[in-house]
C-alpha cells in the first residue's frame, strides 16, 4: 500500500530524529508490513502536555511515552523557563524517577536537555518517591521540578509530572505554555541522545544525602511523642506495592521512634513487572491487598500500611476483634488524619488561634472537615479535584501568614503540612502509625475513633460510582439537560422524588454557575472543557456528577452530610441509596441516554 504523503514526510522525521533502535525498528516493522492505520496513529497525533504532564503507554511514535518525546518535552519546558524565569540558570532544576521501565534513562534524558540550556540539574542518584521532588524544590529553591512516573498505572505507562518553583505541582496557563514550547523545540538538540554528556557535569550533583536528612529530620520533628511511639504494641504490616517505598518507609519509622514493622517481602523491592497485582494500586482495596492481608494473618499483626509504587498515595487496613479486615476509604482516612493533625497541632501549639488554621480537601471528597471546622474553630476551603489546586491554595494561604495543616482527596491522597505540598504517602504513613499508637494507649482502635468523630461531627457516608458512555456528543446533551430544565438556561432540577428531597444550591463549573454565591458567580475555576455540576440537597446529601478527563465515564460522588442528632446509621444508609438511586435514575436517565453501569 503506498504511504501518503503527510504520513511518510512524518516516518523520515521520526527515523532522523530517534536514535533508539527498539522504537526505530518498530515503526520499521509497520512500514515493511504497509500497516499505514497503525502508523498514522502513533505519529501524526501527539501526545499533548497538560497540567499532569505526561502519562501513556510506552513505545514508538509520538503518541506514546519514548526517549524522542522525552527529550522534546524536556527541550520544551527547559526552553519555557529560560524564557520566563531569569534566575533558572542558577536556581536548576530537580529529576526524579521511579522503578518503572525506563524511568531512569528517561530522567538522564531530561538531564541532558536542561543542563545544555545551562540549567544546574539535581538528579537523584537513586530512584524516590515522588513526593521527594516537590520537597527539593522547596529545600534547593528551584526553579521546577520534574518526576518521571505513572503511579500507580498498569506496568506498560511511564509519564512525566512537572512542579513549579512553589513546591507544587503546575497550573494553567503554565502548562499551555510548556506545550506550545515543546511544539518549538522538536528537533533534537546536539547532545540530545549523549547520556555521557552527564558524567562529571559541573552543573549535575545528586540531592538524596541532603533531601534524606532534611526530611526526615522535619518528619521526626513533627511527630508528637516519639515515647509512646515506642511503647506501641500494635503490630503493622507494610507493603511497597512492588515500588519505592521500602527503604524510605524504614528510616521514616525509625525516626519516629517505632518498632520495625512487617514488610511483605514479594512486594517489597521495586518491580517493573508489578508480578504479583493485577494492578498495582492500593486504592482497589482488597483486591490489592491480598499478599499483605495473608502476610498480616501469619505475622499477627493487626494494621496494614500500603504505598502505591511512587509512594504519594497511602491506603490502611485494621483487623477486627472478630478477625475480620476493615479497608478505610479515602475519605475515612481523611476524617481520621485530620482529627490527629488538630490534636497533634493543639497539644504542641496549645494558645494557637484556630481562626488562621486552614485545613483543604476536593470537591468531591467528603464533607466532614467542613463539619469539624465549623465546630472546633478552623476554616475549610474546598478546591477542584486534584492536588495541584490544593497544593497552589496551600501556598497561596501560607503567602498571607495562614497555617495549612492538612489536605487530602478521596482517592487516598493526603498532605500533612505543608513541607511537601502535594500527596505523601511517607509521612501520611507516619501520622496514621501515630494514630494507632495514641489509641493503643487509650484502648481503642481505628474504626472506634472513626466512629467517635461520627458521633461528634455527624455521619457523612458516601455512594460513589460511575456510568460508562463512549459518545461524547452524548454526554454533552445529558448535562446541557440538566442545566435547561424547561428550555431556560440555568434552570436545574429543583428536587427528586416529586419534591420529597428538595435541592437548596447548584454549582455549575462547567458554566460558572453557582447559587450559593453573591451573583450566582462561582469561586472556583470553571472549565468548559469539562462537565461538572453538584447539587446540594436540603437534607445535607451533596452530589456531584462530572465527566473523567482521561476515561469514557460520568462519575456520580454523593455523601449524606447528617447533624450529630442523627445517629441511626442504617435509616441513613437507606435514604442515602433512596437518594443515589434517584439521581441516576432522574439526572442521569441511563435508558434515555444509553448509558452502561459500572461492571460489577
Amino acid at each position: 500500500m503506498e504511504t501518503p504523503m503527510a504520513l511518510s514526510d512524518k516516518i523520515n522525521e521520526w527515523l532522523e530524529w530517534d536514535k533508539n533502535e527498539k522504537t526505530r525498528l518498530e515503526v520499521k516493522k509497520l512500514m515493511s508490513s504497509g500497516d499505514n492505520e497503525k502508523l498514522q496513529k502513533l505519529l501524526m497525533s501527539r501526545m499533548e502536555f497538560g497540567t499532569a504532564g505526561l502519562r501513556g503507554r510506552m513505545g514508538t511514535g509520538y503518541s506514546q511515552m519514548n526517549d524522542l518525546v522525552i527529550i522534546q518535552t524536556s527541550q520544551g519546558l527547559a526552553s519555557y523557563l529560560r524564557s520566563c524565569n531569569d534566575k533558572s540558570t542558577t536556581q536548576g532544576v530537580v529529576i526524579g524517577f521511579d522503578g518503572r521501565h525506563n524511568s531512569r534513562r528517561f530522567a538522564e534524558l531530561s538531564a541532558v536537555a536542561f543542563l545544555q540550556k545551562d540549567i544546574p540539574v539535581y538528579l537523584y542518584s537513586h530512584l524516590c518517591p515522588t513526593p521527594f521532588v516537590p520537597f527539593a524544590v522547596d529545600l534547593f529553591g528551584c526553579a521546577a521540578g520534574v518526576m518521571v512516573t505513572a503511579s500507580h498505572n498498569p506496568k506498560d505507562d511511564n509519564g512525566y509530572k512537572v512542579y513549579w518553583g512553589n513546591g507544587a505541582q503546575i497550573i494553567s496557563p503554565h502548562d499551555k505554555n510548556i506545550q506550545a514550547s515543546i511544539l518549538n523545540n522538536l528537533a533534537p538538540w546536539a547532545k540530545a541522545w549523549d547520556t555521557n554528556f552527564l558524567e562529571k557535569h559541573a552543573d549535575l550533583q545528586d540531592p538524596l544525602p541532603k533531601v534524606m536528612k532534611e526530611y526526615y529530620s522535619i518528619l521526626s520533628e513533627s511527630v508528637l511523642d516519639h515515647h509512646c511511639n515506642e511503647s506501641s504494641s500494635t503490630k503493622i504490616v507494610y507493603t511497597a506495592m512492588h515500588g519505592v517505598g521500602y527503604t524510605y518507609m524504614v528510616e521514616a519509622f525509625k525516626v519516629a521512634g517505632f518498632k520495625p514493622f512487617v514488610s511483605v517481602k514479594e512486594q517489597q523491592d521495586p518491580d517493573p513487572e508489578f508480578s504479583t497485582v493485577d494492578f498495582p494500586n492500593p486504592e482497589e482495596g482488597q483486591s490489592a491487598l491480598d499478599l499483605a492481608l495473608q502476610t498480616a494473618d501469619r505475622e499477627g499483626c493487626s494494621l496494614i500500611l500500603a504505598n502505591d509504587p511512587d509512594s504519594d498515595r497511602l491506603a490502611a487496613a485494621e483487623q477486627g476483634p472478630g478477625g475480620e479486615w476493615h479497608v478505610f476509604s479515602g475519605n475515612e482516612l481523611g476524617a481520621l488524619l485530620g482529627w490527629w493533625i488538630l490534636h497533634s497541632y493543639r497539644k504542641k501549639n496549645p494558645t494557637a488561634d484556630l481562626s488562621n488554621a486552614y485545613m483543604l480537601a476536593s470537591t468531591v471528597s467528603s464533607k466532614l472537615l467542613r463539619s469539624m471546622g465549623k465546630k472546633e474553630g478552623f476554616n475549610f476551603i474546598e478546591t477542584l479535584t486534584g492536588f495541584k489546586w490544593m497544593g497552589n491554595k496551600s501556598r497561596e494561604l501560607e503567602s498571607q501568614g495562614r497555617t495549612v495543616l492538612f489536605a487530602y482527596e478521596e482517592a487516598i491522597g493526603f498532605m500533612c503540612g505543608t513541607s511537601v505540598v502535594d500527596k505523601d504517602g511517607i509521612s501520611a504513613a507516619v501520622r496514621v502509625a501515630e494514630l494507632i499508637a495514641y489509641l493503643d494507649q487509650e484502648g481503642s482502635t481505628l474504626l472506634k475513633k472513626l466512629n467517635d468523630i461520627y458521633t461528634e461531627y455527624g455521619y457523612h457516608i458516601s455512594l460513589n460510582s460511575y456510568y460508562l458512555c463512549y459518545e461524547p456528543p452524548t454526554i454533552k446533551k445529558l448535562f446541557d439537560q440538566l442545566r435547561t430544565i424547561g428550555g431556560k438556561t440555568n434552570s436545574y432540577p429543583d428536587s427528586i422524588l416529586d419534591g420529597k428531597y428538595k435541592v437548596v444550591s447548584v454549582r455549575d463549573l462547567t458554566t460558572g454557575y453557582d447559587t450559593s454565591q453573591p451573583g450566582n458567580k462561582a469561586i472556583l475555576p470553571v472549565s468548559r472543557s469539562s462537565q461538572m455540576i453538584t447539587f446540594e440537597f436540603e437534607n445535607g446529601l451533596v452530589a456531584t456528577l462530572r465527566t473523567s478527563g482521561t476515561e469514557p465515564k460520568i462519575k456520580y460522588y454523593t455523601e449524606l452530610c447528617a447533624s450529630p442528632q442523627q445517629q441511626d446509621k442504617e435509616k441513613l444508609h437507606k435514604i442515602l441509596r433512596e437518594m443515589v438511586d434517584a439521581i441516576c435514575t432522574e439526572f442521569l436517565k441511563p435508558e434515555a441516554f444509553g448509558l452502561k453501569a459500572r461492571p460489577t
